[in-house]
């Protein structure tokens, strides 16, 4: 296969100094419930690159950015300790005011002078940025014109620079309506990001391997039958819930507690998929050969095989893969051409369940192949466990990655396209 190019203007196309600039990151951060501090500055580090190269250009920037949402309200807070944190990875003096698009914020943008930023307030502040907002209203970009956002802003820059992959997958005014006005840019991340999830789609180096796991199994069955029937991935190495209802797919009786768990989130429901998935590609498919579970407090591991005539067993819940898991995916690991990771392994937030979490991270890390980790879950694991450098590529993305692997279309990357496009048929 050939290998996906985006065709975008990057910041090299422009010559920021003096012009004013709407900067839209995506610096959604974990945060802390108890103290609402940020715990993790991944994608804030992510960001600044961009940022920084507008600012050394004699940019004036105002940046757009998203924290939590209404379906996750607890972290939905100010910016201004992003503000802070992103004038200790830039250098610079990154303001924050606490108003959207209103006349504060519309005057500070006015105010700025070359080399200076300000994030404004929280974009989710706005009914028209919810989630709920783009799922029930359902805008084309041409049509987000008339937001408030949109008509409030866009009169007051010269550039729209979107550095924001993680949310590509969003149909929001702030990811997909500056681009029908305002000349175009995609920043650093954005181009990295898309570049590097397109060598493990379009030109992996094989074999390529996928690790699926985690609890969100909703993504891992987003992709599987992409990247199999398009020949991208040559092996899929299933692990934490992913690998439980593969298991139950191949006729394997885990017991009605994993049953029940599985059932009570609304996941039985892909033991179906997972079995037409297993007709077509068994023989692509590795599943847990033994799991871990808890015996008087403490770790122990059990053959898949011995589970279903264990009366006792049946009841347990399974946190983690065994040993014999993990050395088997390791082996695979060790040969693989490319690597993808999405979703740890077991439990690992509780030191009993880390140990597969924690062993296949190294694998990776060590490995000779390309490798690409990505969603936020991974990241956190990553970070616990291993040293983040030694990935070949970590992605901030969580479902803009999913999307993307399962060949769908990214509402951000056509937005981004369009615009170049639009800017040709000006040219000619």
């Amino acid at each position: 296969m050939e290998n996906k190019r985006i065709s975008i203007k990057t910041l090299e196309d422009f010559d920021v100094k003096g012009r004013t600039v709407l900067f839209r990151p995506d610096i959604n951060s974990p945060i802390d419930v108890k103290t609402k501090k940020i715990v993790n500055t991944n994608r804030l580090e992510k960001a600044a690159p961009t940022l920084q190269a507008l600012l050394d250009g004699g940019a004036k920037v105002a940046i757009i950015a998203h924290q939590g949402d209404t379906l996750d309200y607890q972290n939905l807070i100010p910016l201004r300790e992003h503000a802070q944190i992103l004038s200790k990875f830039t250098g610079y003096d990154i303001m924050y005011i606490d108003d959207v698009c209103g006349p504060s914020a519309i005057e500070k943008i006015k105010d700025l002078k070359e080399g200076e930023a300000v994030i404004l307030g929280n974009l989710r502040y706005l009914s028209e940025e919810i989630t709920a907002f783009e799922k029930e209203v359902k805008l084309k970009p041409n049509e987000m014109l008339t937001t408030w956002l949109v008509r409030s802003l866009a009169p007051v820059f010269d550039l729209y620079v979107n550095d924001a992959f993680a949310a590509a997958h969003r149909n929001a005014p702030s990811m997909v309506a500056f681009q029908e006005l305002l000349p175009t840019a995609g920043g650093k991340q954005l181009v990295a990001e898309y570049t590097a999830l397109s060598k493990v789609a379009s030109i992996p180096t094989h074999p390529c391997v996928f690790v699926l796991g985690g609890g969100k199994i909703s993504d891992a069955f987003g992709m599987m039958r992409n990247v199999l029937s398009n020949k991208t991935a040559d092996k899929i190495l299933t692990t934490g819930l992913t690998g439980l209802v593969m298991l139950l797919a191949k006729g394997i009786k885990l017991g009605p507690a994993t049953e029940n768990f599985l059932a009570d989130r609304d996941l039985m429901v892909f033991v179906d998929e997972a079995k037409l998935l297993l007709s077509q590609w068994e023989d692509n498919f590795f599943c847990p050969e033994d799991l871990a579970y808890e015996h008087h407090g403490e770790r122990e591991e059990i053959a898949v095989a011995s589970i279903e005539n264990n009366q006792t067993l049946q009841e347990k819940l399974f946190f983690d893969i065994g040993s014999k898991t993990i050395e088997t995916y390791t082996a695979e690991l060790k040969t693989a051409g490319s690597i993808f990771v999405n979703g740890p392994a077991g439990v690992y937030e509780d030191p009993r369940w880390e140990k597969g979490t924690k062993e296949i991270w190294n694998a990776i890390a060590k490995a000779p192949g390309y490798t690409v980790i990505g969603g936020g879950d991974t990241i956190t694991a990553a970070t616990k466990f291993t040293d983040l450098e030694k990935f070949s590529y970590v992605c901030t993305a969580g479902g803009a990655m999913v999307r993307f692997l399962s060949g769908k279309k990214l509402p951000l990357i056509e937005a981004m396209e369009n615009a170049f496009e639009r800017n040709l048929r000006y040219k000619n």
